[in-house]
């Protein structure tokens, strides 16, 4: 088990009161690769969030791909504040409360470039469960509410109301909305605890590629560098390799934006993949 305590002072400008700690403090595990029908890791493995007011029973993971990878910018979301490089603040969740649990995911698909986001600038990511190779992510043990106003801060709504989670649990997906990321997918599952994500419904097929800004690649490196301990070089790799990015940033320039620490020769080991349920 690891200790994680990120902080956004610097890189999200909270809402919160000045006597509101800025950091949370979260257990960090490595998710295990799990079968159809598996009920995950005992009481105290990595699937358990340990007794709370909740009792942890409707508990669920969000797999984040894009810039919630990164702490910092995800606590804008949870806490309320402006992400470092960004154009617009986010509101916060209902439930304020730090995430159970993270973990190191890595799901089937492909990670796109896509849009105009007036927050970043330019293109932002989407996740295509149809592409193939591995979408590095990072999923956030949280309570459904939770779930719910971060999608809503994503499609920039107010937060307040609960989305409707039978049919994506029970079917593996729903398009709750026409928007660009309400379509909800159910991609596996964590401890016995349901692994969801939200996407564009067009998927890459049907999408027109944009390249994203240089704030938005560095957030997304930063989070890869905290999730999966990778380096800048194979950060840059995957991120400029995306369609969306490739064509309008090479490797060598998004590296320069990450940090050339490690040099391109730095790598890190692999972490297993989480298998759908």
């Amino acid at each position: 088990m690891f200790i994680l305590s990120t902080s956004a002072s610097g890189l999200c400008e909270t809402l919160q009161p000045a006597s509101v700690k800025r950091t949370f403090p979260v257990k960090t595990v490595w998710a295990a690769a799990e079968g159809p029908g598996s009920d995950g890791p005992g009481p105290d493995g990595p699937g358990s969030d340990g007794p709370g007011p909740d009792g942890g029973d409707s508990l669920l993971w969000y797999a984040a791909y894009g810039s919630n990878l990164h702490a910092a910018r995800f606590a804008c979301y949870l806490y309320g504040g402006r992400p470092g490089g960004a154009a617009l603040r986010c509101p916060g969740c209902r439930d304020r409360r730090p995430p159970r649990l993270t973990a190191a995911l890595t799901l089937p698909g492909t990670l796109y470039f896509a849009g105009n986001s007036p927050t970043w600038g330019g293109g932002t990511a989407s996740y295509d469960p149809a592409g193939h190779g591995p979408v590095p992510c990072r999923g956030y043990l949280l309570t459904p509410g939770q779930f719910s106003d971060i999608a809503a801060q994503e499609m920039r709504r107010p937060p307040g109301a609960d989305l409707d989670l039978t049919r994506v649990l029970a079917t593996g997906r729903d398009r709750a909305g026409p928007g660009r990321y309400e379509t909800l997918l159910r991609v596996g599952a964590l401890g016995g605890r349901p692994v969801l994500t939200f996407t564009s419904p067009a998927g890459l097929a049907g999408a027109e590629v944009t390249a994203p800004t240089a704030a938005y690649l560095r957030t997304l490196g930063a989070g890869l560098a905290e999730a999966h301990g990778w380096g800048p070089w194979r950060a840059a790799g995957y991120l400029a390799t995306r369609p969306g990015a490739a064509g309008h940033w090479g490797v060598g320039a998004v590296a320069a934006l990450l940090g050339r620490a490690g040099g391109p020769g730095d790598s890190s080991g692999n972490r297993p993949a989480l298998k759908g349920s």
